[in-house]
């Protein structure tokens, strides 16, 4: 009939999905999302298969995409193992974020970037510390707002969800008075996020970071305070900052009307967007990227990533 035939072409159509590690914080989230929308097939495995590596493969060759979401050790593991499938393969773990032969899932840094992840079938999809930091210092060395011989220290606040399951359980299960107190943690500057923010701010050395997680579930604030040695004008630096992501979807720049006196870092919490706020004088400034560590710190990103290597709207299935 023809409303058989419809529905046929309709499953013909569909983007086939598979998530090798859907059990973890990130893969639950991409699952979750997916299911919500209309072009997307889930393809599932069952729980004595997700412990064999063979049977992962042949879901990823079988999948129009794969979604990794696992540890770095296992990730490059099944990668050797599929090195040779035209799946789109999206990596979320650190293993492949510095491999130049991986796109790098951040699209808004350049059209070189956006054409990569476009043509390519390999992506890394940035960290979450690492997209903030990235978002705020890249701009300021083309800028030349500061030498990329600086050491710059960056602080960056986030959600216990960026933690993953077990300091999940950690925040709402017993626990400690100290948990609840923001932590800085990494505290022997060896955090793995480092050699990204590195590569792609355009810094020669790796810059100080004190990562904090605090008592709420998700959102996060990365922050880079700078002197302002030309004595420039904040519009000026929000111009440049504008100028520099373009008219994009998901970075936006706060207008000085719109600076808060206070700076939340869960505002973004469940949205997939970032927003920039130039704050401070003629003498010091600060940059802060706040946004969801969750959004696009992580899922947001991953899916942005998939739709504009599918051809699609980069903004389909996401909350902005």
């Amino acid at each position: 009939s023809p409303e058989k035939s419809s529905n046929e072409g309709k499953k013909q159509h569909m983007i086939k999905v598979f998530i090798d590690g859907s059990q973890g914080t990130t893969g639950l989230r991409l699952k979750d999302r997916l299911m919500e929308r209309n072009d997307i097939q889930i393809r599932s495995i069952s729980e004595q298969e997700r412990k064999s590596l063979p049977a992962r493969a042949q879901k990823v060759a079988e999948a129009d995409v794969a979604f990794l979401c696992l540890p770095d050790v296992a990730s490059r593991e099944l990668m050797e193992t599929v090195s040779d499938t035209d799946t789109k393969i999206i990596d979320t773990s650190t293993a492949f974020r510095c491999d130049d032969r991986w796109a790098y899932g951040f699209p808004e840094l350049g059209i070189s970037f956006l054409e990569k992840i476009r043509n390519g079938s390999r992506i890394s999809v940035p960290g979450c510390h690492a997209s903030g930091s990235i978002a705020v210092i890249a701009p300021m060395v083309k800028m030349g707002l500061v030498s990329p011989n600086e050491t710059l220290t960056i602080t960056s606040l986030t959600g216990y969800s960026g933690g993953g399951k077990k300091m999940i359980a950690e925040y709402e299960g017993p626990h400690d008075r100290e948990v609840d107190a923001p932590r800085i943690y990494a505290l022997g500057q060896t955090h793995k996020h480092l050699p990204e923010i590195k590569k792609y701010t355009g810094l020669v050395s790796l810059p100080i970071f004190l990562p904090i997680v605090a008592p709420y579930y998700s959102g996060m604030l990365v922050t880079v305070g700078i002197e302002n040695r030309d004595h420039l004008k904040l519009a000026e630096i929000r111009q440049g900052y504008r100028e520099f992501f373009g008219p994009s979807s998901f970075i936006s720049v706060a207008e000085e009307e719109e600076n808060p006196s206070m700076l939340g870092s869960n505002t973004l919490s469940g949205k997939d967007s970032m927003r920039l706020f130039i704050c401070g004088n003629l003498d010091r400034i600060t940059v802060s990227a706040q946004f969801d560590n969750l959004g696009k710190g992580a899922s947001g990103a991953a899916l942005e990533s998939m739709n504009i290597a599918l051809g699609l709207d980069p903004t389909t299935g996401l909350s902005l």
